[in-house]
């Protein structure tokens, strides 16, 4: 193990990026609750500002996968759809099964320049979480309860409410809800056989409410949904914590692009369109396995450095006074003074963990499970 790679493991190290990202997001919080003073003058002025304070946050994230850990990503694609990146607005329809699949799909969204200004249709819970709900809140996220008569005005009033957004933005939706588990796909393929639809062996059912729902109230602002089938390379399965150690991954994601116009207008056809994707990325998915790569042409898209620079930017300014800070903890001599000091970090250490925690699958929600405990 190289200098380098050892210091990536080390607790301290760990400690300081995580002080970093908490303080530099309580920092741009705060500064999008100012901007708030704005949407009455200029909404998209306040969109804008929006756009690059989540981006100086989320790219710290992208900074860990990209430079940290070094984790390559290739894109299977045609490169007529490349060319469309990061120049069109898009709903994007992401497989959900591993802990960091948000990241890679982050990665690409920096690499094309619509990071800050990606949406998701996220669950309700993450409104809660310190620093990702919040900014999400600042961004117009569209938060759901995933109960479709709870949600149903919510989520069409959000939805319309980005038709006039002026920066291009990829809108995620992970059809299937929740995160693949083997007991939520056996739940999931017997409601499947149950409504004598084809069994899927790598994906949950798509849940088709979401979907057709965006489809319809995006149409006419959204120009394509990109359908990304995401793999890792070797079998692994990546998680956040291994990134923040270092390990290095190899992630491959399939990507075709379909005009909207081709998604049918009517709500039951749509939900068979879905379906059918949802057929086709289950193929795709058992040619990787077998295979090891997916259809198509090959793009490494090359990482850029702005995400690096703002993370450096983020460490000079707040860890040069946190140094000079301990330091004076430490020379004061008082043992109380000290063990506050300690108890901090042990609370803060806390802290950062139960951020990672959210992405962690076996801490996912319960969501997926219901139908099997009632029938327990």
């Amino acid at each position: 193990m190289g200098l380098l790679a050892f210091l990536k493991t080390q607790f301290v190290l760990h400690l300081l990026v995580g002080f970093v990202f908490v303080v530099s997001g309580l920092v741009i919080n705060f500064v999008q609750l100012c901007t708030l003073a704005l949407w009455p003058v200029s909404k998209q002025l306040y969109r804008r500002l929006n756009c690059r304070l989540a981006y100086s946050l989320w790219s710290q994230l992208v900074m860990l996968l990209e430079w940290w850990s070094c984790t390559e990503c290739t894109l299977f694609t045609d490169q007529a759809t490349v060319e469309r990146f990061g120049k069109e607005h898009a709903v994007i329809i992401l497989n959900h099964n591993f802990e960091i699949d948000f990241l890679c799909g982050w990665t690409m969204c920096e690499r094309y320049g619509v990071l800050g200004s990606s949406k998701v249709l996220a669950k309700k819970e993450l409104l809660y979480v310190p620093l990702i709900g919040w900014t999400w809140y600042f961004l117009e996220i569209v938060f759901c309860k995933r109960k479709w008569e709870e949600d149903r005005d919510t989520v069409i009033k959000g939805l319309r409410r980005l038709s006039d957004y002026p920066e291009y933005m990829w809108f995620l939706l992970y059809c299937e809800g929740t995160r693949f588990t083997e007991t939520k796909h056996r739940v999931s393929m017997e409601v499947a056989a149950a409504k004598g639809l084809p069994v899927l062996k790598y994906h949950l059912l798509p849940r088709t409410k979401g979907f057709t729902t965006a489809v319809k109230c995006l149409r006419g602002t959204v120009a394509a949904v990109y359908d990304v089938t995401l793999n890792f390379r070797g079998r692994k399965n990546p998680s956040l914590l291994g990134i923040l150690y270092g390990k290095k991954y190899e992630a491959d994601m399939c990507v075709r692009r379909f005009p909207l116009e081709e998604i049918p207008l009517d709500e039951k056809e749509a939900a068979q369109w879905l379906h059918k994707l949802y057929q086709e990325k289950d193929a795709l998915q058992e040619m990787y396995n077998q295979k090891g790569v997916f259809p198509g042409e090959q793009f490494k898209p090359a990482r850029r450095p702005w995400t690096l620079l703002n993370f450096l930017s983020w460490a000079t300014i707040l860890l040069s006074p946190l140094f000079s800070f301990v330091l004076g903890v430490f020379a004061s001599g008082s043992p109380l003074l000290i063990l506050t000091f300690l108890g901090f970090v042990g609370a803060a250490s806390f802290g950062v963990r139960r951020l990672i925690g959210v992405t962690e699958i076996e801490k996912g929600s319960s969501y997926g499970n219901q139908e099997f405990k009632k029938k327990e």
